[in-house]
């Protein structure tokens, strides 16, 4: 199954790649955000926005009412839990301490 996760984007580390940190129930992880930057939301803008991560990409936009509903139904089915041990076992997330 293809889960995105809702997370947080905290700031741009890689202007050049597109590069941003996305914070994802505690963990951030460096996000590829190619798929949400558009000319009328430059990366810059991205910051604070609530994003879906599906295998390191940004795929799209959401309402933080959106992310938090959704994060929700995910830890009632607890699918959440298992996604943030798989990104902090990935050895590409830097977790908050």
């Amino acid at each position: 199954m293809c889960l995105g996760i809702p997370g947080q984007v905290v700031k741009i580390t890689d202007r050049t790649r597109n590069l941003a940190l996305v914070d994802v129930s505690g963990v951030q992880r460096e996000v590829n955000m190619d798929c949400i930057v558009e000319d009328y939301h430059p990366l810059n803008a991205c910051v604070g926005d609530w994003v879906l991560v599906h295998v390191g990409f940004a795929m799209s936009r959401i309402s933080e009412d959106e992310a938090n509903a959704t994060l929700k139904v995910l830890t009632e089915l607890g699918e959440v839990q298992s996604e943030v041990d798989a990104m902090r076992q990935s050895g590409q997330a830097n977790v908050k301490l």
